[in-house]
C-alpha cells in the first residue's frame, strides 16, 4: 500500500480535507437506487443550494468541475449559437475550448493574464453584436490570481441585455461570495476539490428557469451530462449513472460544517488569510501577478518569479526539504509565476510555515527576501 507523508499542500486544488470528512467517507456502500441515498441526495442537494443561494434547480454530477461547465454549454446551446466569452487565464481560454468543441460561434473578449475583466468591454460587446446568445465568464482565474467583477457582469448581462450568463464557478463558490439568485446567474458551475474540501470527483451545477428553457431548444449533442434526465432522476432521489458514493459521504460533512461555521464567517476567512498571504509576500520584496490587488483573489495568490531565480530548483527544494507543495504557472505563464493556494480547508498557521519555508529556500535559488 502507498503511504505518503502529510505535506502543507497550497495549491488550488485539490485541497487538504479534514479528518473528520476523511472519517465521514469510509462509510459504508450503500444502493444508489434505495432509500438510504434517496435521503443522502435529498439533503446534501438542499445544503448546497444553501451555499449557492439559489432556489433555482442543482444537481450533482460525479465529474470534475469541467463536466459541469460542459453541462452548462450543452444543456444550453446550439452548434452555431453565437457566445461571447470573456476570458484572462488558462481557465477562461479551457472554456471557450469547450465551447467551440460542440461547435459554438464564440466571440473572444480577452484580457491580459493578471487584468481584470472590464464590465463595460462586455457591454460594448452586446451592443456590437444583437446576436449574441450567452455570455461566459470565469469568475475566479486560478492561474492568474484574479477575481472578476461578475456582480457587474451579470447585471449588464441579464438585466441590461437578457442574454444567458454561464459562470465557471470552480474556485470561487464556497470560498468567496456568489449570491447565484441574487446576481442572476443562469448556469453555475463549480467542483468539489476547492472550497469544498472534498477530494475531486464531484461536481455540481445549478440551473435557472432562463437556461432551462434555452435547453428546450438546445441541440449540442449530450448524454452524460443531460441535464433533463439528471432532473428526472432526482425527483425520485437518484442520479442517472452510478455516483461517487464515497466523495458524497465526504460532501454530506463538508457541508456541514461549512453551514455551521457560515458562509460570511467563511467568506471573511478567505478575505483575511488571503490579506495575510499578499502582505507576507510584498514583505518578502515579491511582486504580485494581479494588476490590480482591489481584484487580487481570496482563493489563490499568483506571485512572479524575478529573473534572478531558478524556478523549477525552487519548487523543487520546497517540497523536498521544507514539505510544502506550491503550484506553478499555467500556459504562457507556466515559467514566469508560482501560486500559493489558500482555500477550502487553511488556516493562517498554514500560510506562515509556507513564508518560513520561502525563507529558507529562496536565498539558495538566487533571491534574497528581505
Amino acid at each position: 500500500m502507498i503511504k505518503l507523508t502529510r505535506q502543507n499542500l497550497r495549491t488550488p486544488g485539490p485541497t487538504p480535507v479534514p479528518d473528520d470528512i476523511m472519517d465521514s467517507m469510509s462509510n459504508p456502500m450503500i444502493n444508489h437506487r434505495g432509500p438510504e441515498f434517496l435521503d443522502l441526495i435529498s439533503r446534501v442537494t438542499e445544503q448546497l443550494k444553501q451555499v449557492f443561494m439559489t432556489q433555482n434547480d442543482l444537481f450533482i454530477l460525479t465529474s470534475s468541475g469541467t463536466g459541469a461547465l460542459e453541462a452548462a454549454i450543452v444543456n444550453t446551446l446550439s452548434p452555431g449559437d453565437k457566445v461571447l466569452s470573456a476570458t484572462a487565464g488558462s481557465f477562461g481560454d479551457r472554456f471557450i475550448d469547450m465551447a467551440v468543441a460542440f461547435g459554438a460561434d464564440v466571440e473572444r473578449l480577452e484580457f491580459e493574464w493578471g487584468q481584470a475583466v472590464d464590465p463595460d468591454a462586455i457591454r460594448r460587446a452586446l451592443a456590437d453584436s444583437p446576436a449574441i446568445k450567452a455570455v461566459m465568464v470565469t469568475h475566479n482565474e486560478t492561474s492568474t490570481g484574479v477575481t472578476h467583477p461578475l456582480k457587474e457582469i451579470a447585471a449588464i448581462v441579464k438585466d441590461e441585455f437578457g442574454k444567458l450568463l454561464l459562470v465557471d464557478a470552480v474556485s470561487s463558490l464556497g470560498c468567496i461570495p456568489l449570491p447565484v439568485d441574487g446576481w442572476n446567474c443562469d448556469a453555475v458551475a463549480t467542483a468539489s476539490q476547492k472550497g469544498f474540501m472534498i477530494p475531486p470527483g464531484l461536481a455540481f451545477i445549478s440551473f435557472s428557469a432562463d437556461a432551462w428553457n434555452a435547453q428546450k431548444t438546445a441541440t449540442m449533442p449530450r448524454f452524460y451530462f443531460d441535464l433533463e434526465s439528471a432532473r428526472r432522476y432526482l425527483e425520485r432521489g437518484q442520479t442517472p449513472f452510478t455516483p461517487n458514493l464515497t466523495a458524497l459521504y465526504g460532501l454530506s460533512k463538508a457541508l456541514d460544517n461549512l453551514l455551521q461555521e457560515g458562509l460570511e464567517d467563511v467568506y471573511e476567512r478567505h478575505r483575511r488569510i488571503a490579506n495575510y498571504t499578499r502582505e507576507g509576500i510584498k514583505d518578502l520584496g515579491l511582486e504580485l501577478l494581479a494588476w490590480d490587488e482591489a481584484f487580487a483573489s481570496d482563493a489563490v495568490t499568483a506571485v512572479k518569479i524575478p529573473e534572478s531565480m531558478d524556478g523549477p530548483k525552487f519548487m523543487r527544494l520546497l517540497r523536498a526539504e521544507e514539505n510544502v507543495v506550491l503550484a506553478g504557472g499555467q500556459g504562457k505563464l507556466s515559467d514566469s509565476i508560482f501560486r500559493i493556494g489558500h482555500l477550502g480547508y487553511v488556516s493562517q498557521e498554514d500560510i506562515e510555515e509556507v513564508f518560513e519555508a520561502l525563507k529558507k529556500v529562496l536565498p539558495k535559488v538566487g533571491f534574497s527576501a528581505h
